[in-house]
């Protein structure tokens, strides 16, 4: 294992540290496992949170700002918060006007989330739930509600985040964490594996020529793994099963988010943009807010994710609503 750390079992702790203090406008640490904004709570507004495993900045921690997330909670890389940080993270989003809980769809942040909402619940803090589940290859359409939380997620706190700073209720909220959520789809590919630090090797062999299509983003298995294809056949495919799995009509409008998860650089994210752009324009369809970058990581994992998001009217003029933190400004 090659990383720039001291303890492994140290590594998320001393992450966080240097995040709030490169980043004192955007985050605060009221616990050691939550991160919430540097500003405070907005009283009267919907409070936001999310939690989930480090590893994967900027999700979880780097959504926090005004027109994104409220707080978050953090566990350990690749491993979900407790049920305590989730229920602190919470209450520091907690405004007065309830909170909504918008995450992935793992078991264990599924489980401590629930329990953490029940204990809100005996607090007087209301809560409601949506959970991302964009990842099309983790299960077949007829069992979409077992899929995995990918970079859609980036999409969901986006819409909800500015609905939020309408000062929306709760139940509108909701309504518009959930809308985005169906509206996006994802499908990634890998190079190579990562290390989680305190593991100390990687995830997964996998040979020097070869890649993997539809891999996690914690090395979960993909679809199939062969040799590596040229740029323009990777990006084919993959628009090829997003197109199978949610149809677009000529004259339709997305956000299309080309990602790396970690190693991959801009460069390489850039051609496989542009392949994507003509594919789609092709179809008729037009993409109206282009997201090309590190978004949602798997450590160092070389590799790409492409997610878009199915606009309307609404939810293109929620993503295109002022928002910031220290990797978004819109």
């Amino acid at each position: 294992m090659k990383k720039i750390l001291n303890d492994p079992f140290s590594y998320v702790d001393e992450m966080l540290e240097g995040l709030c203090a490169a980043h004192p406008e955007f985050y605060a640490q009221p616990e050691p496992r939550v991160i919430a904004r540097a500003g405070g709570v907005t009283q009267g507004k919907v409070g936001i949170v999310t939690g989930g495993g480090s590893g994967h900045l900027p999700i979880f921690t780097g959504y926090v700002g005004k027109g994104l997330l409220d707080a978050t909670a953090i566990g350990d890389v690749f491993a979900s918060p407790s049920v305590d940080q989730m229920a602190a993270a919470m209450r520091q989003a907690n405004g007065g006007a309830g909170i909504l809980r918008l995450y992935g769809n793992y078991g264990g942040d599924v489980m401590n989330f629930d329990m953490a909402g029940e204990m809100l619940e005996m607090e007087d803090i209301p809560s409601t739930t949506v959970v991302l589940a964009d990842d099309i290859v983790s299960a077949p359409p007829e069992e979409a509600a077992k899929r995995r939380g990918v970079a859609g997620m980036v999409y969901a706190f986006k819409c909800a985040g500015a609905k939020a700073e309408e000062m929306a209720d709760l139940a509108e909220v909701t309504r518009v964490a959930q809308k985005t959520a169906d509206a996006c789809r994802s499908i990634g590919m890998a190079l190579t594996s990562c290390t989680v630090p305190q593991a100390g090797k990687p995830t997964f062999e996998i040979g020097d020529d070869e890649m993997e299509m539809g891999m996690g983003i914690h090395g979960e298995p993909g679809i199939w793994r062969d040799k590596l294809k040229p740029a323009d056949a990777i990006t084919d495919e993959m628009i090829d099963r997003l197109l199978a799995d949610m149809p677009l009509g000529s004259g339709e409008r997305i956000s299309l988010l080309v990602n790396s998860l970690g190693a991959t650089p801009p460069e390489e994210l850039y051609i496989m943009y542009r392949r994507a752009k003509a594919r789609l324009e092709d179809a008729g369809i037009t993409i109206a807010v282009p997201l090309v970058g590190r978004y949602a990581t798997s450590m160092e994992m070389t590799g790409a994710t492409l997610t878009w998001c199915r606009l309307d009217a609404e939810l293109e003029a929620l993503l295109k609503a002022p928002a910031a933190c220290a990797y978004w400004t819109v």
